[in-house]
């Protein structure tokens, strides 16, 4: 079983390599590597398991199910094949169908009863070509799984899934476990993908990576590697003006936990000095909450004037508000040249300007995107990677849609997407720390604030990453502030 890789692919793509891997192949094929591949994620995720349920469709990917049938047979377990959408007729799963008859495999008739038998069923009902609704029998079976607690493993894709875009068609199972075959799909990252894929498997059948490279993925997932790269050790003789300054502007009257959200979570980042600009009336607590945080409160524009001077980056947005001072402190960074980051109330006032710039990332969440692309919420979740890219296309620089599968669009670079996060971090504060975070990672590269890009994936993996160890303990009711604290151990090379 292979590490899970970085690159992700549209469905054409992994067609055509399919093709293309598939000539010259002797006796082993490609379905029997992945039906292989299949039972050794069953042996390594359910050692236990006994009596498999086998639910098989008509095309490719019910004969890697009958395959994977054939060994948990051979194995001594107890395997169950139902064919609820029918056989084929030709091809290479119809033979699969006469090895399984051979050996006296016989076909039941599905029943939900058959649910309450067994210890694990394989999903190998419809695979990535399903293109349309799942109706009839097998929505019924799809709706039965979803209701049972019996563990499932998708092959290739959790059916009803489209493998593209991670859209339900209609219903799709919500799969235990995945297991990707060939390499992943893109649709296992965007959608409802995240409610259906479960713990995520790939195989890539043993194709050589010299010619899986030679396909261009659509998206690259975000690793650790990303950020060691970005943040290696210190060296012994570092000092805090190695290490960036950084600039918070925000929290308007009665918003100030944002702005100082924002400010924790760029000291836990690594930045050697963060100031935070706000309103007077919040200067002192707001100093007496975090003493290494250096605030100063602003009036008027003339107050912040130095701090925009002296900073490497600056991060705007956080409980700014809409105000006439909130626009005057946003026309300010907009023309200041500074490397920016731009969320919250910024996003919103720049939706009613709109203006391209190169040296700035925009992190906004879905409705926010909504309002800077004039499209519905609904819309912008349909598509995400769609929405991503023209984000960045419109306002240039590194847009950053957050959610869950969180993207990164920079550029003609390939995007990014995060897979790690959990549910527990839809609470507010969340995307004031990830601003904090960006504008804290970005000044400790080489070239202060000159790769934003690379300062955004570094803070999304971080980001989601403290989330999941904050989360270690259960998801509901956790805090921005729970994630800050796990800040310093997934910046450094202990996560």
């Amino acid at each position: 079983m292979d590490r899970l890789p970085l690159p992700v692919y549209s469905v054409a793509s992994l067609r055509a390599l399919e093709r293309v891997a598939a000539v010259g192949l002797l006796g082993e094929t490609l379905m029997a590597r992945a039906a292989a591949g299949a039972f050794r994620v069953v042996r390594s995720e359910w050692p236990a398991a006994q009596r498999i349920l086998v639910l098989c469709g008509p095309g490719n990917n019910g004969g890697d199910g009958v395959l994977l049938a054939l060994l948990a047979k051979a194995a001594g377990l107890q395997v169950v094949v139902c064919a609820p959408g029918g056989l084929p007729v030709s091809g290479e799963a119809s033979d699969a169908w006469a090895r399984w008859e051979a050996v006296g495999g016989v076909l039941t008739p599905y029943s939900p009863a058959l649910l309450d038998q067994t210890s694990l069923v394989i999903d190998a009902l419809l695979g990535i070509g399903l293109a349309r609704p799942i109706e009839g029998a097998i929505r019924a079976i799809v709706l039965d799984l979803n209701t049972h607690s019996t563990p499932v493993l998708s092959l290739d894709i959790p059916s009803g899934l489209d493998a593209d875009t991670g859209e339900v068609l209609g219903v799709a199972v919500r799969a235990t476990a995945t297991v990707s075959f060939l390499g992943l799909k893109s649709g296992l990252f965007l959608g409802a993908a995240v409610d259906h894929v479960g713990r995520l498997w790939a195989d890539g059948l043993q194709v050589p990576e010299a010619l899986s490279s030679s396909f261009a993925p659509i998206l690259r997932r975000i690793v650790s590697d990303d950020r060691d790269t970005l943040l290696p050790s210190r060296a012994r003789s570092a000092h805090k003006g190695r290490h960036g300054r950084v600039l918070i502007i925000g929290g308007a009257a009665g918003m100030a936990g944002a702005a100082l959200l924002a400010g924790l979570a760029a000291l836990r980042a690594g930045a050697g000095r963060v100031v935070v600009a706000t309103r007077p009336s919040h200067a002192v607590a707001m100093a007496m909450a975090q003493p290494e945080l250096m605030v100063i409160g602003v009036d008027q524009l003339s107050d912040v004037l130095p701090a925009l001077e002296a900073a490497d980056v600056v991060a705007i947005g956080p409980g700014l508000g809409q105000s006439i001072w909130a626009r005057t402190l946003l026309t300010a960074c907009c023309e200041s040249g500074k490397p920016l980051v731009v969320d919250a109330d910024a996003l919103n006032l720049l939706a009613l300007n709109p203006i391209k710039r190169a040296r700035w990332c925009l992190t906004p969440h879905p409705t926010e995107a909504a309002r800077l692309l004039s499209i519905s919420t609904e819309a912008v979740q349909a598509d995400r990677l769609g929405a991503v890219r023209r984000l960045q296309e419109r306002y240039g620089g590194v847009a950053v849609l957050k959610g869950a599968g969180t993207l990164i669009a920079s550029g003609d670079a390939i995007p990014l997407v995060c897979d790690r996060g959990n549910p527990g971090m839809a609470v507010a504060g969340m995307g004031d720390v990830l601003t904090g975070l960006i504008a804290g990672i970005a000044p400790q590269q080489s070239y202060p604030g000159e790769c934003l890009a690379r300062a955004a994936a570094v803070g999304v993996w971080v980001h989601a990453s403290a989330g999941d160890r904050a989360a270690a303990h259960g998801e509901r009711g956790l805090l921005a502030s729970d994630v800050i604290a796990q800040i310093p151990m997934c910046v450094n090379t202990t996560c």
